[in-house]
């Protein structure tokens, strides 16, 4: 019977599967649609396919768990991180996204726990602006990490926010869809969010994102680099001086094989 490798590695509950593209099917949209369904394949929010590089350690593809392809993730940038330096007992490792080259710096390692510090470039921030509904208008700042984000700021976190979240992700006013952030600034150093991710819907945590919602608090004033960003999933803290950087966790989970 024919099989395909994987490895799953989490984020702050963000999670992923590693794939060596060598083993890729013909269909990899519909190959991950399937082994990320969390009822009748493996489950994740995406996979990252692995491939060679010319001028970094590797490069990968990310694929979320809807199939459809996107630039980058920061959780699952570090994901990958922590595979490849567990298999080459390495402290460091440059990954090409298809947001550009990122470097992870491997800060503290325990058994199949990493924390990396990890270059996420230079954002693209821009002022606030409203985007129209049938029953009104919601505000936020458009943020890209390579990827493009729409922060929210809300005195709380509504019930029925997913809802909310979808709606804007999925708004006509962005035509390759959106990542969206609702961002509660707790204090000048510490903010809470939640994040509605475009081909995947509600995560966990979300490292793109994280960075995306501390750029915005720290654009508009409400915050000072570096920011604590809370999430369901756990803490990572970003530093934004010129280029952005995103100190967080990632954890080896289990490796395995799906059945073709």
């Amino acid at each position: 019977m024919a099989s395909i490798p994987f490895v799953k590695a989490t984020a702050c509950g963000n999670d992923f599967l590693i794939i060596d593209f060598a083993h890729a099917p013909s269909d990899i949209h519909s190959f991950t649609r399937r082994i990320c369904d969390r009822h009748n394949g493996v489950g994740a929010d995406g996979v990252e396919w692995v491939l060679p590089a010319k001028d970094a350690d590797l490069r990968v593809r990310l694929l979320n768990s809807d199939g459809s392809e996107a630039e980058i993730s920061g959780n699952g940038t570090r994901c990958v991180a922590a595979w490849y330096c567990a298999e080459n007992h390495r402290s460091s490792v440059v990954i090409r996204t298809g947001a550009g080259l990122k470097t992870c710096e491997l800060k503290a390692h325990d058994g199949n726990d990493f924390e990396f510090r990890s270059s996420m470039g230079a954002p693209e921030v821009g002022d606030e602006f409203p985007i129209k509904f049938t029953y009104g208008e919601i505000s936020g700042t458009p943020v890209s990490m390579g990827n493009p984000h729409y922060v929210v700021f809300v005195p709380q976190f509504e019930l029925g926010w997913q809802a909310v979240a979808e709606q804007i992700s999925r708004h006509h006013d962005f035509k390759h869809g959106m990542n969206v952030e609702l961002v509660k600034v707790l204090d000048p150093g510490e903010i809470e969010v939640r994040f509605c991710e475009r081909g995947v819907g509600e995560t966990m945590s979300s490292g793109t994102g994280s960075c995306a919602a501390a750029v915005a608090s720290i654009y508009s004033g409400k915050a000072k680099s570096p920011v604590r960003v809370l999430a369901p999933g756990g803490m990572q803290t970003v530093e934004w001086n010129d280029e952005v950087f995103l100190t967080g966790p990632a954890t080896l989970l289990c490796r395995g094989e799906v059945f073709i």
